[in-house]
């Protein structure tokens, strides 16, 4: 089923606000004072919303089953916890909430029985939830519909910025971050100290281990990689994974293959972002014991290939890998085998290959400084979007569709089929 713009925005804030009423509920009740548990102000959990959402999107082709569906849910909802907890952990250097009393717990941010939990709510919202939802916001007229998704939209946009703003303290930053001039340094701080000022006070009473001293803000950016390692995180781990699987294509199917995610240079965007998602999120367990970034690396490496494998196909129209073959897969979208492979991968980047690269980053910044990093950036990006131009046309092409616009001929020209089906040897059209 295809879903609308406006149908999706609606899930969203209505499992936003389902989310929120739940959550505050059960927070009052058990601590006899009003709680608002959303991050932000507006009675939202937004990250209730966008887990609605991912679901909805990824795992709608296995709504009619349901283990699978259960199974699905539990790792998508869990990875989105996990990940959710470590992103605002990097923003206050501390916890928003720790299950480290609960038994079977990971991290102190996620553990079975809630895991087991998201499971249960996610087949139920993928299952039945949507439909009512949706059946309802169908009474809607289409003009209030559009007004009242446009209203939601400007309020939570308006209202995120600002609990940002507030988790990373920004009333104190700005005059430093906005040096235009005087009189509007003046105005911005003023206006900001005014509005997350607020905010702030409601975050700590509602996740008061959230409280963050002047020493330990002093101490966060040392606890956390710079968007300048960051890509050249990106750019070592797309290099590398292409490598590894093309040498691994030779071992296990006897020839060489293009792996590259792009039309030019050995780059595969999958290995990229997964290495600097996972040194974003485990830099400060870098030191942890091996076992941990294993188990982290199987459970978050399964479900980022799961919503790469969904992602790539409603975009491209393309499946660039199947393991319909293998045992123990899951939809032929990932397998075990290859989950334990993320597992082993994770402890060899963070443990082995990271101090290298992180060495070696450091080198290539004092050598070349600034020049270097953005002549890359600007070959990545113009490299991303012709990758994304040439997919795009060689599937409109193998439908069928002609060339109307310069830049489909130019796809024609430049990246025909032949071309294609070289750099991209696995992908299958749906």
């Amino acid at each position: 089923m295809n879903y609308t713009f406006y149908e999706m925005a609606m899930l969203f804030f209505a499992y936003s606000f389902l989310a929120w009423l739940a959550e505050t509920t059960v927070a009052t009740l058990k601590e006899k004072d009003f709680k608002n548990r959303g991050f932000a102000s507006g009675p939202f959990c937004f990250v209730y919303g966008f887990t609605g959402v991912l679901l909805t999107v990824f795992l709608q082709e296995l709504k009619g089953d349901t283990f699978f569906l259960f199974l699905g849910s539990t790792a998508v909802a869990t990875a989105v916890e996990w990940f959710t907890g470590k992103t605002l952990e990097h923003m206050k250097q501390k916890k928003w909430w720790d299950y480290s009393g609960k038994k079977w717990n990971f991290d102190g941010y996620i553990c079975l029985q809630y895991s087991l939990l998201w499971g249960l709510l996610g087949l139920l919202a993928v299952r039945y939830g949507n439909d009512l939802l949706l059946s309802l916001y169908d009474f809607l007229p289409d003009a209030v519909a559009f007004v009242v998704v446009w209203v939601l939209v400007a309020v939570a946009s308006v209202d995120f910025a600002g609990s940002l703003m507030a988790a990373w303290h920004m009333q104190e930053r700005l005059p430093r971050l906005f040096g235009w001039n005087r009189r509007l340094q003046k105005w911005t701080y003023r206006f900001a100290a005014a509005v997350t000022g607020r905010i702030e006070e409601r975050i700590i009473r509602a996740y008061p281990a959230t409280m963050q001293t002047a020493a330990e803000r002093a101490e966060e950016s040392e606890e956390k990689c710079s968007l300048v390692e960051l890509f050249w995180l990106f750019l070592i781990g797309a290099f590398l994974g292409d490598i590894v699987e093309t040498i691994f294509c030779r071992i296990t199917a006897g020839v060489w293959m293009s792996r590259s995610s792009l039309v030019w240079g050995p780059f595969s965007v999958v290995w990229g972002l997964a290495i600097a998602l996972v040194t974003a999120l485990l830099y400060k367990d870098r030191d942890k014991q091996e076992h941990h970034i294993f188990w982290v690396g199987i459970f978050l490496g399964g479900a980022y290939e799961y919503i790469c494998s969904v992602f790539t196909e409603i975009l491209f129209g393309k499946v660039f890998w199947d393991y319909s073959a293998m045992p123990f897969n899951l939809g032929g979208r990932i397998n075990l085998l290859y989950c334990f492979f993320w597992g082993i991968a994770a402890v060899v980047w963070m443990k082995g290959v990271y101090p290298q690269a992180a060495r070696l980053i450091d080198l290539i910044l004092r050598k070349t400084g600034k020049i270097l990093t953005l002549s890359l950036t600007l070959f990545m990006a113009a490299n991303l979007c012709v990758s994304m131009l040439a997919l795009i046309r060689y599937d409109t092409r193998a439908a069928g569709t002609q060339p109307v616009r310069r830049w489909e001929q130019v796809m024609d020209e430049r990246f025909d089929d032949e071309r294609m089906e070289r750099i991209y040897p696995n992908a299958i059209s749906q």
